[in-house]
């Protein structure tokens, strides 16, 4: 009996995410192996321990990983767009010219992360940790920083133009050629 092209499908996408949720090296073993980037949108992996999973390129457009553990997880070129990382752990990750517009970021641990160009447009980053991270070029136009800890991050050049960074710590933060709150350009 032929089973239909949709069904296989799924069954396939099924067990590619047990696997990712159950074991992230044999999933970045298999994920190499894959012809593109994963499709992971809208997914609940909220609380998963995705530490050091290879999610380069994915589409985690609206995915839920509130409360889940990114540490070194590399998603360089991911789609984010409104993605649910709230209270994230996500140090030392690998979030390169990845698109977080819209996404919520709030209460996250960012430390030590490469956020370099970025897209975190209107993104919710309230209270989160960015302590030590790399933010070069990065696009925080009109993102609620309100609170968050940015002491020792690297932000030249980036562009917070109407972010809120209302009781933000920035203290030690390079803001070399970065596009300021009120649109001025700090040197």
């Amino acid at each position: 009996m032929l089973v239909p092209v949709e069904d296989a499908m799924s069954t396939m996408s099924a067990n590619l995410l047990e696997l990712l949720r159950s074991d992230v090296v044999a999933w970045n073993a298999r994920r190499d192996e894959l012809p593109e980037a994963p499709d992971l949108h809208g997914l609940d992996l909220s609380g998963a321990d995705l530490a050091g999973a290879n999610l380069t390129g994915a589409n985690m457009v609206g995915t839920d990983l509130s409360g889940a553990n990114l540490t070194a997880a590399e998603l360089g070129g991911a789609d984010m767009t409104g993605a649910n990382l709230s209270g994230a752990v996500a140090a030392d990750a690998d979030f390169t010219g990845t698109h977080l517009a819209n996404a919520n970021l709030s209460g996250a641990v960012l430390t030590l992360s490469f956020l370099t160009e970025t897209d975190l447009d209107h993104a919710d980053l309230a209270g989160a940790d960015l302590s030590g991270a790399y933010m070069t070029a990065a696009h925080l136009e009109d993102a609620d920083l309100t609170g968050a800890r940015l002491a020792g991050a690297y932000l030249a050049h980036a562009d917070l133009t109407g972010a809120k960074i209302t009781s933000a710590d920035l203290a030690g933060t390079d803001l070399t050629d970065a596009h300021m709150p009120d649109g001025a350009v700090r040197s």
